[in-house]
């Protein structure tokens, strides 16, 4: 089949589009808004945008009457959010989070989940979900918001930097964040989703040193990166130097 998305009819029964784009990591975002209330939604637009400093955005779409979600009144008007891992074990917290209430209720109380607060973001500090195992306290960046068709098709992208990271330590094997015990929830098309119990390994073909820093890259590797710049900065000095000496 073919079709032009907003030209052409698809034919069939539901829109296929985002079920092309699966599975997508799910953004749990926890807010508070300006009067203190206490904010908890699920994003399926989410993920990470580089790692040092580590970056990530979500992008919530307008509401059907065509008002911008509170997560992001929130992240804009506070300057901060948290990202908090949706799993397995809390998939019905999340469902119940994702329901859209007026902005004066606590989706905490009303999924019945137990707060803890950010450590390094205070004034004011912002509720997590306590049983999540993986939490990211971010400071907001910047919006893009992208036009589109109303209500619902207008979406903000909202771009926050991590400043704190926390991991339980029983989701840890042998010092690696370890997939089978957070379990990880995400969304595939329709009413779907999927769960993470299952991994495998291929490393990239790669000799050298900048294969190496490929693979640095890759993982996410701060103190590659970090050496990397230093390797760099030695090497223009050199050249500076040398260039300087044969004037």
């Amino acid at each position: 089949m073919f079709y032009e998305p907003g030209k052409t009819d698809h034919g069939l029964p539901r829109d296929p589009f985002k079920a092309c784009v699966v599975p997508r990591p799910i953004g749990w975002i926890s807010t508070v808004s300006p009067a203190g209330v206490h904010n908890l939604a699920p994003y399926s637009q989410f993920n990470n945008l580089t790692f040092d400093p580590p970056y990530v955005m979500f992008s919530g779409n307008q509401t059907p009457d065509a008002q911008r979600k509170d997560t992001v009144v929130n992240a804009e008007a506070t300057g901060r959010f948290v990202w908090n891992m949706a799993t397995w074990d809390l998939r019905e917290a999340v469902n119940v989070t994702a329901e859209q209430v007026p902005a004066d209720i606590d989706e905490f109380e009303r999924a019945g989940l137990a707060k803890e607060f950010t450590q390094v973001l205070k004034e004011p500090q912002l509720p997590m979900v306590k049983d999540s195992p993986v939490k990211f306290e971010c400071v907001y960046h910047s919006t893009l918001r992208l036009p589109a068709n109303p209500p619902m098709g207008t979406v903000d992208v909202v771009i926050g930097r991590v400043i704190a990271v926390h991991i339980a330590d029983d989701v840890l094997t042998d010092g690696i964040l370890d997939v089978k015990k957070t379990q990880p929830i995400a969304r595939c098309g329709y009413y779907q989703y999927a769960v993470v119990r299952e991994t495998f390994d291929m490393v990239i073909p790669s000799s050298g040193e900048s294969g190496a820093s490929l693979l640095s890259g890759l993982e996410g590797s701060v103190k590659r990166n970090r050496a990397l710049e230093e390797e760099q900065k030695q090497q223009q000095q050199k050249e500076q130097s040398s260039a300087g000496e044969s004037r």
